[in-house]
C-alpha cells in the first residue's frame, strides 16, 4: 500500500494503514523499527495522554521516509516477528508503551496496546 513516495497512498485511512501492518508482517515476519545510536525512536502518545508510543513499520521504505522526516539520526531497522512478539511486544507491555503502526509524515496512525496487537498477529493461529 505504500506510494512511490514511501509512505501511504493519499487519503489511505488509520484502519487501513494498521490492516495493511498486519498483513504485510504476516507475510514477511519482518517489523521495521527506528534505532539509533541512543536507541530506538520513541514519542508521547498523540491518542493517550502520558503513555509513550514506539512507531514500527510493516515496509522499510515507509520506515526510511519517517525517519527522513523526523529522525534523521536514526535508521531503519529490521525485527523478527518471534523477537517482536516474545521481547517487544510483552516488554512493551510491562513498560506500559503502546506500538505505533505505520504512522504516516505527520505521526498519525495506529496507537495500539501491545497485548491487543499480539492477538491480533497470532490470534488466529
Amino acid at each position: 500500500m505504500s506510494s512511490e513516495t514511501g509512505i501511504h497512498a493519499a487519503g489511505e485511512s488509520v484502519r487501513e494503514r494498521f490492516e495493511a501492518f498486519i498483513d504485510q508482517v504476516l507475510e514477511s515476519e519482518v517489523i521495521w523499527g527506528l534505532s539509533g545510536e541512543d536507541g530506538w525512536a520513541v514519542c508521547d502518545s498523540a491518542d493517550f495522554e502520558g503513555r509513550q508510543a514506539i512507531p514500527f513499520f510493516s515496509d522499510e521504505k515507509d520506515a526510511k521516509t519517517l525517519c527522513l522526516a523526523h529522525w534523521p539520526e536514526y535508521k531503519p531497522t529490521p525485527i523478527r516477528f518471534d523477537d517482536f512478539i516474545d521481547a517487544w511486544l510483552h516488554g512493551m507491555h510491562e513498560d506500559e508503551v503502546l506500538a505505533g503502526l505505520n504512522w504516516d509524515t505527520d505521526l498519525v496512525g495506529c496507537e495500539i496496546e501491545p497485548l491487543m496487537l499480539i492477538e491480533d498477529l497470532i490470534g488466529d493461529e
